[in-house]
């Protein structure tokens, strides 16, 4: 059986596209809040930063749509790949949407060089841990010294409060004909 093609394009953002990102991460709260109840000035209900300050960090942005209905941003970290940010608006969800930006993140990195992707995320939320377990991440068990200074600044925020948070990694392959 084929995987089911994505029903939206991903690409890389265009300047234009950043408008979009805030309302996007933004309506994902609600998701966290059918989980654990009213988050009301919980880090992960704040109102999250423009799209623009995306674009100045080292790394890329891929979206899904157009208008824009999802995204994925990748940091590039002390020479590494890591997946900071991937939020799809619930209208979209359950559509391939996340797995198709993904699988784009770890092409994409790919061909930039780098050996393994990873993120930061909550090992038993279901669109979290699990989702990322089924597109191959597997946690890190001795984080390095750059992705424990990210996870300590995640629990100096108190997002550990809602549960574990873990590291996971994937490794990527070299790119075809190379």
């Amino acid at each position: 059986m084929s995987p089911r093609p994505a029903p939206y394009a991903v690409r890389l953002a265009r300047p234009s596209d950043l408008r979009h990102l805030a309302a996007i991460e933004d309506a994902g709260g609600a998701l966290f809040e059918g989980l654990w109840g009213d988050l009301g000035g919980d880090p992960l209900t704040e109102p999250p930063p423009t799209g623009g300050h995306r674009a100045d960090r080292p790394g890329f942005l891929l979206v899904a749509g157009d208008p824009v209905v999802g995204f994925v941003h990748v940091l590039e970290i002390e020479g590494a790949a890591h997946l900071e940010q991937l939020s799809v608006h619930p209208d979209a969800m359950r559509q391939g949407v996340g797995t198709a930006l993904v699988r784009a993140a770890l092409e994409e990195a790919r061909w930039a060089g780098h050996e393994e992707l990873s993120l930061c995320t909550y090992r038993d939320v279901p669109w979290n841990g699990p989702f990322y377990r089924r597109l191959g991440f597997t946690e890190v068990e001795d984080p390095e010294p750059w992705q424990r200074r990210l996870r300590e600044h995640e629990t100096a925020l108190g997002l550990d409060r809602h549960g574990p948070r873990v590291v996971m990694r994937v490794a990527l392959g070299r790119p075809a004909g190379t």
